[in-house]
């Protein structure tokens, strides 16, 4: 089969979110043929290049989100009325509360929560058969009738307290960054050539990855499937809190990229989130159960078998140093791990502690680990034996590819004890390979952690140093346990978390979605004539899957009742004969 596989600021980039799985979900299924159609965040991610494609790759088809050229397109009076109505339907079920919505419909708050999920999706798809039919859609909403809809919907009766108090910078805000988002709407992708032609889209992410995903079905019926390994709408939220923005802008944004979030899962076939934990806000941000399948992420454990099957497991390791990898950033809360650092230190005096990566993009990242530099030279003055012995602190700062630590493997062999203090994560990934190279953990209780390890590990509540110090000092002081948990750690990673398991579940969930929803369509060669083999086998697989399934409540009055079979054709009348004497 073809699969449109849907991608935000990722894969096929060099660098990015998602680059790595869906590199090698692509690779692990060279039966199908894929097409990607990739959005880029920035100039410089453009200009690294992409990675190497496999050659079932049939066509990459790239556009900037970071910046955009006017569509020069020119609306005339029926276009602008359009749009009108479409933006002004799309900021009155942003800008609308529960309230607004109880004043059109009588009954509970679920009610009112359905019918402005409704109006957003009416909009969206308004501007998005808008768009199509004129050619762009950005020159419009970056209009002033674009600001004067929002100004309308936040002073309309009903609307959210926040909103009302929204001021025109703060409009002029909101409407740029739903431009940003909806910038998808105006690209040329959706044709019977382009994503008209899948037979099924794999968005990489919710948000604006899922938006073509979403036209696709709208334009053509193509279902849908939505892998969330970081759910979006908890990264909006997170990300709002540390911008110095008004109350109204973080509650207008807040509600769009709800709505869009709400319409994203209602339209997908089924969602895979990447660990119970996103599974939990997939449902709450309105995702239905039945839709949802956990996939967990896959990793080579190929990499770090030399660690991990050595003959004397953790033993091999130094002792006495801990070890943390990541990506150095406030949310690692590496404060507290420095902080602890100096409780096990005065247990166990002689031991290290290795701090393995590099700081995260932007000034916050750099300036984070200046602060935590400076911490550790005030918590722990070099050392020296002897008088005439250099200083040396018990804290050391390294990053992959130096002469110490040459490869990521040899950064968890280098400890006996792997070390995470985040107080906000997703996906523990530095943990699921330190699952593989067989080492003992210890890590706070944030995110998919506790699923992630079982009890394979130890796990201590977040920000509190005295609990992460007592246990690393427990497991310090006992290397056999250490040992019988970083064999555990491994075997469980390595029936949960391999590439081979992400590959099979979704070659599994492809075909399960295509047998439910095969998209019906005749496709023609060169010369006109049908092709052959043109739809995928798998929509015509018999199964428990192609079985008849009732419609949900609220079907059309002529859906309901048994079926009727069709009526057999009434059989032709035979001539009678006649006599020779009734002629008269």
């Amino acid at each position: 089969m073809r699969i449109g596989l849907l991608t935000e600021g990722g894969y096929p980039y060099v660098s990015g979110d998602a680059r790595l799985w869906c590199d090698r979900l692509v690779r692990g299924l060279g039966q199908h043929e894929f097409d990607i159609y990739a959005l880029s965040r920035t100039e410089r991610q453009e200009d690294e290049g992409w990675v190497q494609l496999p050659p079932h790759v049939g066509r990459v088809r790239t556009a900037p989100l970071w910046t955009t050229r006017s569509d020069g397109a020119v609306y005339g009076r029926r276009a602008r009325r359009r749009f009108a109505e479409a933006y002004g339907e799309l900021a009155a079920a942003v800008c609308g509360g529960p309230e607004a919505a109880g004043a059109e419909v009588s009954g509970n708050a679920s009610d009112s929560v359905g019918v402005e999920a409704d109006r957003f999706a009416s909009a969206l798809y308004g501007l998005a058969e808008l768009a199509r039919d004129e050619a762009g859609l950005i020159g419009a909403l970056r209009s002033e009738s674009a600001v004067r809809a929002l100004e309308g919907a936040c002073r309309a009766p009903g609307a959210l307290r926040t909103a009302r108090a929204a001021r025109v910078p703060d409009l002029l805000t909101v409407a740029a960054h739903i431009e940003r988002v909806l910038r998808p709407l105006s690209l040329d992708w959706y044709e019977d050539d382009g994503l008209g032609s899948v037979d099924l889209c794999h968005a990489a992410a919710g948000g604006a990855a899922a938006l073509p995903g979403l036209l696709a079905r709208h334009f053509f019926g193509v279902p849908l499937l939505v892998t969330e390994y970081g759910v979006q709408l908890r990264a909006h939220y997170l990300a709002a809190a540390t911008l110095e923005e008004a109350p109204a802008v973080r509650a207008l944004l807040a509600a769009f990229h709800g709505g869009l979030a709400a319409e994203v899962y209602r339209a997908a076939a089924l969602i895979t989130p990447g660990n119970t934990h996103a599974r939990r806000w997939q449902e709450r941000c309105g995702a239905d159960r039945a839709k949802l399948r956990t996939v967990y992420p896959g990793m080579e454990a190929a990499r770090f078998a030399d660690v991990g099957e050595g003959a004397a497991g953790s033993r091999c390791a130094d002792p006495d140093t801990l070890v943390w990898v990541g990506r150095i950033e406030p949310a690692k809360d590496l404060i507290s791990l420095l902080h602890s650092f100096a409780e096990i230190r005065k247990e166990e005096p002689k031991t290290r502690l290795r701090i393995v990566g590099a700081p995260a993009d932007g000034p916050d990242g750099a300036t984070y680990l200046a602060h935590c530099r400076a911490l550790a030279a005030q918590l722990f003055p070099d050392e020296a034996e002897g008088v005439h012995a250099v200083g040396d602190n018990p804290v050391s700062f390294e990053e992959i590819g130096g002469p110490e630590v040459p490869n990521l493997a040899e950064a968890y062999a280098s400890g006996a004890l792997i070390v995470l203090s985040s107080v906000v994560e997703g996906f523990p990934i530095s943990l699921v390979e330190a699952m593989f190279c067989g080492r003992a953990t210890v890590s706070t209780d944030v995110g998919a952690v506790v699923e992630v390890i079982g009890g394979t590990g130890l796990v201590v509540p977040p920000r509190n140093p005295r609990a992460l110090a007592e246990a690393c000092v427990a497991l310090l002081r006992d290397p056999e346990r250490r040992e019988r948990l970083g064999a555990a750690a491994r075997a469980r990673a390595l029936e949960l978390f391999t590439v081979e398991q992400n590959v099979t579940a979704f070659h599994g969930i492809y075909l399960e979605i295509v047998s439910h929803a095969p998209v019906r369509r005749v496709l023609v060669d060169d010369e006109g004539e049908p092709l052959p083999f043109g739809v995928p086998a798998e929509a015509h697989v018999p199964g428990c899957w192609t079985e008849t399934r009732l419609m949900a409540a609220g079907r059309p009055r002529w859906a309901e009742g048994a079926p009727v079979r069709a009526t057999p054709p009434a059989p032709v009348p035979m001539p009678m004969p006649v006599s020779v004497g009734e002629g008269a």
